[in-house]
């Protein structure tokens, strides 16, 4: 794609509200992408409405020049798309919320999904996560019928499956995107140290990347953190229960694996971190992190409530057209500031404009030693022009980093691709016959019936042959 020819953009999901805002933000401020057509879709009806109302409001303020549509159609919002952003969860969060009531009721604290090195709550779904790769596995069925030559940009969690089932049984140019590389901020400014001055790397599988590289002027900074731990890491405190950069369990998992783990990583460590609440505070500061029957469902109704106000906001646009979003709401319309987020940077790289290096989830092809080609990693890529450059890894990771954290991460990824795509359930019973929560097979046939007897897991009850 050359620079100039106007794009198209789908943004499937787009009932997050706040997060195609973002988007929609972040295109509306990069005059490079001016002209692009934004097409929204979702199957929640009154959350798309309020996304398509806010968003056409929000690029009148800041007088951008973006075509907006909002379609009721899969194959409408694909049709002639440059790239496609998923960002649909049809799991999340309150079918989440039920299976693990059902998994506590059964002795699976944290419900059956909590597993050692993916125990980030609500990235997978039944140890399989059905509905999430069957609707991204139909969307990229779908692009290559009606947008073969698009990119799709896989958003929605679990990014690491997703993206490793796309990349090879699909035909379509898939990338993971996460933001949880941006825990490198939270490292630098904890030490004093301006980003721009920093030469960094971060490497893994999506949450669960290691900082490999730390120098400063040509120097290695890794004894600036040694420094901060010995004088300073008994003052940490979390300011809330998503802060755990710096958590006794970060700088644990540093010690024993050699290289500091960054953003979502030390959520996705072993049972050492997670046995109960009273062990997740050790570890995680006095909130226990977000992982527990505490935050997290607190977490979900402040979801609920965050997007019922983008809908009570957009019935108030609707009602007044002299409301200015950008002066009642300006944490989420801001006038100049950028997201964060790295879809936006990737398309205006892709169609032709300035090279940028991105933190994306892409085939190894080499980038990590010790790693299958074809896994699919999170590592800093230069993107330009329809081309991807991975960015030579120097350092390579620590030994112990490859084989006793990502190597187990990514054989769960393969069991669950073997479940979803053998339909057998028996590959789900011995992936808990592994759990160490696990004192009987009576117990995992029991706990999978019932999870698989919940009306809104009709459909996945039929596919794996549950009566």
């Amino acid at each position: 794609m050359k620079g100039g020819e106007k794009v198209k953009v789908a943004i499937i999901g787009a009932g997050s509200v706040r997060f195609a805002l973002q988007l929609v933000g972040d295109l509306a401020k990069t005059s490079e992408l001016s002209g692009t057509l934004v097409t929204l879709m979702d199957i929640n009806e009154e959350r798309l409405n309020a996304t398509w109302i806010l968003a056409q409001k929000y690029v009148q303020e800041l007088d951008a020049d973006l075509r907006l549509e909002v379609v009721p159609s899969l194959p409408q919002a694909l049709e002639g798309a440059d790239f496609v952003i998923n960002t649909a969860a049809p799991s999340y969060p309150d079918r989440y919320d039920l299976v693990t009531a059902i998994g506590e009721k059964h002795g699976y604290y944290r419900g059956i999904d909590s597993q050692e090195f993916n125990m980030v709550s609500t990235y997978s779904y039944v140890l399989c996560s059905y509905y999430d790769l069957q609707l991204a596995l139909n969307i990229a069925h779908s692009m290559e019928k009606f947008c073969p030559h698009a990119w799709l940009l896989q958003t929605a969690n679990p990014v690491l499956e997703i993206t490793q089932l796309l990349s090879k049984y699909t035909q379509v140019k898939a990338v993971g995107f996460c933001h949880g590389f941006s825990g490198v901020y939270e490292v630098f400014r904890t030490l004093g140290l301006e980003a721009q001055a920093v030469d960094w790397q971060v490497a893994g599988v999506n949450h669960g990347i290691w900082l490999n590289r730390f120098r400063v002027q040509g120097e290695d900074a890794y004894p600036l953190l040694e420094c901060w731990i010995a004088e300073k890491s008994h003052l940490w405190e979390p300011s809330n229960p998503w802060d755990v950069q710096l958590s006794p369990a970060v700088i644990d998992m540093y010690r024993f694996y050699g290289m500091l783990p960054i953003g979502d990583t030390c959520r996705n460590g072993t049972w050492k971190y997670n046995y109960n609440l009273e062990t997740k505070k050790k570890w995680y500061g006095k909130f226990g992190g977000i992982d527990n029957e505490v935050e997290r469902p607190r977490f979900h109704e402040e979801l609920r409530q965050s997007k019922q106000k983008l809908v009570d906001l957009a019935q108030e646009v609707k009602k007044d057209s002299s409301l200015k979003l950008t002066k009642v709401y300006p944490e989420l319309f801001s006038r100049e500031k950028l997201s964060g987020e790295q879809h936006i940077p990737f398309i205006s790289a892709i169609t032709g404009h300035t090279e940028t290096r991105l933190i994306l989830n892409i085939p190894n092809q080499g980038a990590i030693q010790g790693i299958p080609d074809d896994i699919i990693v999170e590592i800093p890529v230069w993107v330009s022009g329809d081309c991807l450059r991975r960015e030579p890894l120097q350092p390579d990771l620590t030994e112990r980093i490859k084989y006793m954290y990502l190597l187990p991460r990514i054989l769960r990824m393969h069991w669950a691709l073997e479940a979803f795509l053998s339909k057998d359930k028996r590959v789900l019973e011995e992936i808990l016959v592994r759990d160490p929560r696990t004192r009987s097979f009576e117990q995992v046939q029991e706990v999978l019936q019932d999870i698989m007897s919940l009306p809104v897991n009709k459909e996945m009850a039929e596919y794996f042959g549950y009566s």
